[in-house]
């Protein structure tokens, strides 16, 4: 699917506030150019999930979206936190722990995100 977008695609969770958290965190220190953010509540959110044959009712992880692919948990997220200059590095250290232990983790604080940070009134990203 052409996105045509320079960009890499984040997906996200727009009602959760971990998620619009790290969003917003994103926004501020990534590179101006690197990223689009869409909730997956979005229109577009919904168009890329069902062309990816990922659930569009729910999102237990962020989805990056980018020239090599789609990627998810863990090594999704540590892809993105890549391309923030000053966290390259760290980014880098934590891909040495192992997969499972790391994706353990990651669907740890997925599932129970809204529990522990909320819900958002609000998204991050203004959908319309």
């Amino acid at each position: 699917m052409e996105t045509n977008n320079q960009k890499d695609i984040i997906i996200f969770d727009g009602e959760c506030n971990l998620c619009n958290g790290v969003i917003g965190w994103l926004m501020k220190f990534a590179p101006t150019a690197t990223f689009e953010f869409l909730p997956f509540q979005s229109p577009k959110g919904q168009q890329l999930l069902r062309h990816y044959n990922k659930p569009t009712n729910q999102l237990d992880t962020v989805i990056l979206i980018n020239k090599e692919g789609i990627h998810t948990h863990s090594d999704g997220f540590l892809k993105i936190v890549a391309e923030i200059p000053k966290w390259k590095r760290v980014a880098a250290l934590l891909a040495f722990i192992p997969r499972m232990m790391r994706d353990y983790v990651y669907k740890t604080a997925s599932r129970n995100r809204l529990k522990w940070f909320g819900v958002s009134n609000s998204c991050t990203i203004n959908f319309g």
